[in-house]
């Protein structure tokens, strides 16, 4: 019996190898006659189609990993591509140009797309559950905001840029000595040591790029390609330094990078969603992080350029804040909430990793449940534990602004606003009471001559878009004197209310009747339907790394800013017409005419009929 059980195995086992090495042969054939029908010459559309892939994979700059962004790849020195220096053959051979590069720039399958200086509108890849969300590709491919970029408002020939011009330059000869009355944190393990630092931009890290970029005119060029950079340092590169910011009226953080950058944080306060309460004054209103980063933006949308870049970025308040920070005051106002917050699935990885008694019998097991960390500082509103900003656990949304160059390098003028309210709950201000106010304010100095009434009514058009009550003061570079532009800073107070206007923001406009026919002619683009500010404004933000996390601005406020536009722009009619009522034909006291060859670009941004 057992020598038939092991003969039947064996006739078994013979059998089976017989159909594997009939299987084998039977493939074998079959491969071949599949590889002789693909010897046969390729048809013109296949090549085309594997001569694309080539050049796809061959220009691929973005990728995502992690949920980390990447960012587009640098064109050196900022100051040889500066927009001052574009061609001087008028806008229509701009418009030519552009619309080359906006091809070079077009996306092409599975979010690659090929290298160009386009490149430099994305300052970051798109991440995040919200994908495309509000993405209207125009008819070419471009994205909203691409097209605006590329129209020929926005690249109209300037004149170069003197030497006189720039905020700072390059010492030609020796080390410079460092003047600031900052502390900075040196890392040599990052390669970021100012030793390796030369007269070559390409050496400069980009904080550095940003600096040196600013001129009399602005704080950055159109399309900068430092941008991508900028942006990166700001969300993504190690923090080594956290202190609280001296003065003002709410929690400030000073946080330094590596490579000596610093950057402005303000923490989430308020929930995108949630309106500023209408009991509230003004001077009463919660400053908001996503306000600082739509107000860069807007302003970047606006074609002004005045508010240095700021990005969104999740911060662990521990190991970015707390463990770190050389601020005694504030170290000593970090607490542990009650409440209790789900502890994200990779933390509790990196736990159990660093920590490996935990999983011993000896230890209780680990909880996935652990209470929030807050803090509060030290100011003059809402630092308490009543108004405590806190973590989920640790993660706090926040914004990042880039720092402008200390004072003691560039130093800058404050200038109260003509128009500044009285912060009082009693008392109005002289111009909520005068009509005829800006005669008076035209006849003072600097307001009565070259450009600095058109300069403040250009910020008090921002504001009045994002709703921002909050703009007593403003600075400017000392060193370039009257004629520059004001920088647009601290706006962490608007977009505060999205179902209410205020049109008192927008009196110097209404009594002045004053504008410049660039941003008028930017303003009326920006109501027109391929242009919409709503749509452009949406694609914009859609970049910012906190995108991955819930848009920047709800679809209401976005709604209130297409609603203020047609405002601004009905106000600047009626002053038309009240000029051409006392004075007949002509708008010469109101248009302030910056724009030599407008009438080519009038038909581009007059809507049909």
């Amino acid at each position: 019996m057992r020598w038939y059980t092991r003969r039947r195995s064996r006739t078994v086992c013979l059998s089976l190898a017989v159909a594997s090495l009939s299987l084998h042969l039977l493939l074998t054939v079959l491969s071949r006659s599949v590889y002789q029908n693909h010897c046969d010459a390729p048809s013109p559309r296949q090549t085309h189609h594997h001569t694309l892939r080539a050049l796809v994979d061959t220009n691929y700059t973005s990728r995502m990993s992690d949920n980390h962004t990447s960012y587009s790849k640098i064109i050196p020195d900022t100051r040889k591509v500066d927009s001052s220096h574009m061609d001087i053959n008028g806008p229509h051979k701009m418009a030519e140009k552009d619309a080359v590069t906006t091809r070079m720039a077009v996306k092409v399958g599975h979010g690659r797309k090929e290298k160009g200086p386009v490149d430099s509108l994305n300052m970051t890849v798109r991440v995040g559950k919200f994908g495309s969300m509000g993405m209207k590709p125009m008819g070419s491919g471009m994205s909203k905001l691409e097209a605006l970029f590329s129209h020929p408002l926005y690249n109209m020939p300037t004149p170069p840029i003197h030497e006189d011009d720039w905020l700072l330059k390059v010492k030609p000869k020796g080390k410079a000595r460092e003047t600031s009355t900052q502390m900075w944190v040196s890392d040599s393990d990052i390669g970021d040591d100012s030793a390796h630092w030369n007269r070559s931009s390409d050496s400069h890290p980009p904080w550095l790029r940003f600096h040196l970029g600013i001129s009399r005119w602005q704080l950055y060029p159109h399309l900068d390609p430092n941008m991508a950079s900028l942006a990166q340092q700001l969300s993504t590169h190690r923090i080594v330094s956290a202190v609280q910011k001296s003065g003002g009226t709410q929690l400030k953080l000073v946080m330094s990078f590596p490579n000596y950058g610093q950057a402005m944080l303000k923490p989430m306060k308020q929930e995108r969603d949630e309106e500023t309460n209408f009991n509230l004054y003004y001077f009463s209103d919660f400053e908001r992080h996503n306000a600082e980063i739509a107000a860069f933006h807007l302003d970047r949308v606006l074609g002004y350029r005045r508010i240095p870049p700021a990005v969104g970025r999740l911060i662990d308040v521990v190991t970015e804040i707390k463990d770190i920070t050389t601020d005694h005051k504030l170290a000593r106002t970090f607490f542990t909430s009650p409440a209790l917050e789900l502890l994200p699935l990779l933390m509790m990885k990196r736990r159990v990793h660093s920590n490996s008694p935990l999983l011993s019998p000896l230890h209780p097991p680990l909880s996935p449940l652990v209470n929030n960390v807050c803090f509060y500082g030290q100011c003059s509103y809402y630092c308490s534990t009543e108004h405590a900003v806190c973590g989920r656990p640790q993660n706090l949304e926040a914004s990042l602004a880039m720092m402008l160059p200390d004072p003691s390098l560039a130093t800058r003028r404050t200038w109260r606003s003509p128009w500044k309210r009285s912060y009082s709950r009693r008392k109005l201000a002289v111009w909520e009471k005068d009509p005829d106010y800006c005669d008076t304010v035209k006849k003072t100095p600097p307001y009565n001559k070259g450009t600095r009434l058109v300069d403040l009514i250009d910020m008090t058009i921002l504001d009045f878009l994002m709703g921002n009550m909050d703009r007593h003061h403003y600075e400017t570079f000392e060193k370039f004197g009257n004629n520059t532009f004001l920088l647009h800073l601290d706006n962490g107070r608007a977009f505060g209310r999205h179902s209410k206007d205020e049109p008192s923001i927008l009196t110097p406009l209404e009594q002045c009747c004053r504008i410049r026919r660039s941003t008028l002619l930017h303003l009326r683009l920006l109501s027109l339907p391929q242009y919409r500010l709503s749509d452009v404004m949406r694609d914009s933000l859609s970049h910012d790394p906190l995108f991955s996390v819930a848009p920047l601005l709800s679809e209401l406020h976005l709604s209130a800013l297409d609603r203020r536009l047609v405002t601004v722009l009905q106000t600047v009619s009626r002053c038309q017409e009240r000029q051409r009522s006392r004075h007949g034909e002509g708008d010469d006291d109101v248009i302030y005419d910056d724009v030599t060859d407008y009438k080519t670009l009038v038909k581009h941004v007059t809507p049909a009929g």
